[in-house]
């Protein structure tokens, strides 16, 4: 699909799903969803760039505010890592339909890991620097550190683990299988 067909695909799908089961959190997917598909996009066509502009964009304006700056560093090393991670994952997201497989599971993992991290980060960013903390009635920085990045990160770093595992354990089959049937020698996205 591409990129921009992916993130448009995204943006439709996540914001039918919020139109049909509305919830409080709606406009975190709609945003950070799309922006995951676009990542996902550019990586698996050897883009490194523009997903390297993207986080960058995120993590200055999450950092520039001095109430970014006072949340535990710890809660964000994930996106941190997904940062350096960008430019391998491009490299190597050949792997994913090439004749060889042995890189296959790393370059699988790599692209997950960096755009679920996408995901994170643009969720963080509308939280803090995008300031809808408020729309919870948090006004205090120290009750967003406390109710929403403590917890919030022990459950984003759950999320890599079982991404990472599970692009391992069903990625991995899936994508030998659709080379296999479909005889794909490019990416599907």
């Amino acid at each position: 699909m591409g990129p921009y067909a992916g993130f448009f695909s995204a943006l439709i799908g996540s914001t039918l799903a919020r139109a049909a089961k509305p919830d409080v959190f709606w406009m975190f997917g709609i945003v950070a969803e799309p922006l995951s598909a676009l990542a996902a996009g550019f990586l698996v066509r050897k883009k490194w760039k523009p997903v390297m502009a993207l986080y960058a964009v995120m993590l200055g304006a999450y950092f520039v505010l001095p109430f970014g700056l006072s949340i535990p560093l710890w809660t964000v090393l994930d996106v941190l890592v997904g940062f350096f991670l960008i430019y391998p994952a491009a490299r190597l997201s050949g792997w994913l339909f090439g004749e060889d497989r042995k890189l296959l599971p790393l370059s699988l993992v790599l692209i997950a890991f960096v755009t679920t991290v996408t995901d994170s980060l643009a969720r963080i960013v509308l939280l803090v620097p995008g300031k809808l903390y408020s729309l919870y009635g948090l006004t205090h920085p120290a009750d967003v550190i406390n109710l929403v990045f403590i917890p919030g990160a022990f459950l984003s770093y759950v999320e890599d683990g079982l991404v990472v595992v599970i692009s391992i354990i069903v990625g991995v089959p899936i994508i030998l299988a659709l080379r296999k049937s479909l005889q794909l020698k490019e990416p599907l996205s």
